[in-house]
């Protein structure tokens, strides 16, 4: 079995060869490690290896791993993504925790993380989800109702708009995936005409089994957990 240091170096090579394939920039992806349930020891390995963004699904367990390591490893000076579903009444902790939130689908939670960030707080960087494939189970934004949240969240002094986040149908066929993030990367490009004046630099799209196609149609962030730290187990979700 791989080391998480290992784990990380295989990613990293595969991000750089799927750059590298399609002519983008190197260094011009960031991976975010999914570290929802796994224990500080698996992430204390994998920011000893160089990895410091973390992406969170769980509010409870993700404000626990927050405090850890703030106490008792700040000169890694970890930066810290919500990546999961946010309910109001544990919005709060998400704004007091998260330096990132990639899940914002509501004017109603854009408020409460804006009017709930602690003073003298840097302001939370926003992607907004959108739900590109329609499915109803899946949160996420029409593609009618981006720009009047856009709106809402660039008029919030604690927050700073960055982009997109998705989680397209879950297909093994490569132009699908392909085609999916491009609609992704289509609205993007439209946001930043609307708004020149803002830091929409971020598409967080991609994971272990489309990333290549989410690199080629532009992402900046993709999101890997079980290819860097192993099967997940779900006993203790909060």
């Amino acid at each position: 079995m791989n080391s998480i240091q290992q784990n990380i170096e295989q990613i990293t090579s595969q991000i750089a060869s799927a750059q590298q394939k399609c002519g983008r920039p190197r260094d011009s992806v960031q991976l975010l490690a999914v570290s929802k349930t796994k224990p500080n020891g698996a992430i204390l390995e994998a920011a000893q290896a160089g990895q410091l963004a973390f992406g969170e699904n769980y509010v409870q367990e993700g404000a626990e791993k927050v405090a850890y390591f703030t106490q008792h490893h700040p000169e890694l000076e970890l930066e810290w993504h919500f990546i999961g579903p946010i309910q109001s009444n544990k919005s709060r902790h998400v704004a007091e925790n998260f330096a990132w939130v990639h899940t914002v689908d509501r004017a109603k939670i854009a408020q409460r993380l804006n009017d709930q960030r602690p003073a003298g707080s840097p302001p939370i960087q926003v992607l907004m989800q959108v739900n590109t494939s329609g499915e109803a189970s899946k949160s996420g934004l029409n593609q009618d109702e981006i720009f009047a949240l856009a709106e809402l969240i660039s008029s919030l002094p604690n927050l700073t708009l960055r982009g997109l986040m998705s989680i397209p149908a879950n297909v093994s066929d490569y132009d699908s995936q392909l085609a999916a993030f491009k609609q992704l990367a289509e609205l993007q490009q439209t946001l930043i005409n609307r708004y020149p004046n803002q830091q929409l630099d971020t598409l967080s799209m991609g994971m272990s089994g489309d990333m290549e196609a989410a690199i080629e149609a532009g992402s900046t962030m993709v999101r890997i957990g079980t290819a860097i730290f192993g099967a997940r187990d779900y006993s203790n979700k909060a």
